[in-house]
């Protein structure tokens, strides 16, 4: 997927026009919000999410050892574990595996690293034909590829009427209208290529080092179809996402899915652990595992390594003010919402994303849903900082930001300042008491007025209630 994240404001003031984009992100309040709210009732959330987070942190602490166990012990059970320092260099490793064992039609599950990586168009640069058998990938794929709009929802943003018109067009069927005939339509036109594939490709939720398993959590099955179906199956997920036991996983597996989905479990979960054996009646001859640095080990021991505890729920996203009006596709890389507008900077350069950080009102409420407690709001205000240390911020900006800087220092400037400015700004709201424009002020003014102050600051009448009560 192509970095476009320097066009966030044009993008989001188009999706903020859509009408129909606007009622189609409902979903997120009417669904995953109060869906999680409903499923932490059930667990000790400020509890477990401690434990998780001491988990993870475990992991990450010593990354390069859990990394090294689970490749010896994965390899140890027939599986060819192999690491990628770049997207690009990932990607071209899928494309040997295909290349390797003549393949020429690859089955996916639901993947945002191969997102990263572009693994489709790879694929089909070498003739090879890759098919989305999420169902939501599935219908972004027919429609002219269209990149996923949620980490976990990629059609979010899209309704029902407007997946039956891209069905009947594509499948060249009688337009269906309700959900269950829809979806068994999309299971019959996929049949046949979970029968006829050569390789299944899928995401990994979790490595778990001391067994050399592979972790993938699904609400629809297909990710048993894509390893159980064809003879090659790869596995690729980041090198952050390893766990030292399986009782990580279990406690990881208690927030995952609430977070996510709202679900206490997940439909499908997959525990996969080498090739078939000889006495297996199922599975893939051959199993491999990339691991993908991506720009992952940068963040290792860096203001943002928090970031990498990150299980991609996608509970930060759900709950952000800006995600739900602009949606995903404003963000214009794999990653959106709060946790892509501090991972997308940090994989791909924070000139390439000068928008996201900015792209986030510091309420906080991310910070209160993640799962594993990453600060997101404290991490957004580093890269702020980062931004103008950099002097990447447009000079208007920083000239403010340098201006305040001086009056914060300085007590006796800023009280005369600001009492002089609010006595203006009251001449200026009228009789109306509202301020229609505002110069310097044009971001607020130009779509509503402001309201404009009674003419005394605060310190002048907290002085003038203490007088009159004493």
């Amino acid at each position: 997927m192509q970095v476009q994240s320097m066009h966030f404001k044009a993008r989001a003031g188009q999706k903020l026009a859509d009408q129909r984009l606007q009622q189609n992100l409902t979903k997120l309040s009417t669904k995953f919000v109060s869906a999680r709210a409903e499923a932490i009732t059930a667990i000790d959330f400020a509890a477990t999410r401690d434990a998780l987070k001491a988990r993870r942190n475990r992991a990450l602490e010593n990354l390069d050892v859990w990394l090294e166990t689970f490749e010896r012990e994965a390899s140890r059970r027939g599986v060819t574990v192999l690491f990628a320092e770049t997207t690009r260099q990932a990607a071209q490793i899928v494309a040997d595996i295909a290349r390797r064992h003549d393949v020429k039609k690859v089955i996916k599950t639901k993947s945002m690293v191969s997102e990263e990586m572009r693994l489709n168009a790879v694929l089909g640069e070498m003739g090879v034909q890759s098919i989305e058998t999420d169902l939501g990938e599935y219908i972004l794929q027919i429609n002219d590829n269209e990149p996923p709009s949620h980490i976990i929802a990629p059609v979010v943003h899209k309704d029902k009427d407007e997946i039956a018109d891209l069905f009947a067009k594509t499948h060249q069927r009688p337009r269906l209208t309700e959900i269950p005939d829809m979806t068994r339509e999309a299971r019959e036109v996929l049949r046949p290529h979970f029968m006829t594939a050569d390789m299944g490709v899928t995401g990994g939720n979790f490595v778990i080092a001391e067994t050399g398993s592979v972790a993938i959590v699904t609400n629809e099955g297909n990710e048993g179809m894509c390893t159980v179906m064809p003879r090659v199956h790869v596995a690729i997920t980041g090198i952050e996402k390893v766990l030292p036991t399986l009782e990580d996983l279990a406690t990881a597996m208690r927030l995952l899915p609430r977070s996510a989905t709202g679900q206490a479990t997940s439909n499908y979960f997959s525990l996969l652990t080498g090739p078939r054996g000889a006495d297996d009646q199922d599975g893939p001859e051959h199993m491999y595992v990339v691991l993908v640095d991506g720009g992952r080990t940068g963040l290792i021991g860096g203001d943002f390594q928090e970031m990498l505890r990150c299980i991609r729920c996608g509970a930060c996203m759900n709950h952000c003010p800006v995600y739900q009006k602009v949606g995903g596709h404003a963000y214009g890389w794999v990653y959106p919402g709060p946790m892509g507008s501090v991972l997308t900077p940090s994989y791909v350069g924070i000139d390439n994303a000068l928008d996201l950080p900015q792209a986030a009102t510091l309420c906080g409420e991310c910070n209160s849903v993640c799962p594993v407690g990453i600060p997101l709001s404290d991490l957004l205000r580093k890269l702020r900082e980062k931004q103008v240390e950099r002097r990447l911020r447009p000079w208007r900006e920083r000239v403010g930001l340098a201006v305040w800087g001086y009056l914060a220092l300085h007590p006796d400037a800023y009280a005369l300042l600001t009492k002089l400015a609010v006595r203006v700004l009251e001449k200026m709201g009228g009789q109306k008491r509202a301020i229609a424009r505002l110069p310097l002020g044009g971001g607020w003014t130009n779509t509503r007025d402001m309201p404009a102050p009674v003419g005394r600051t605060f310190r002048e009448l907290y002085k003038a209630q203490r007088s009159h009560i004493g």
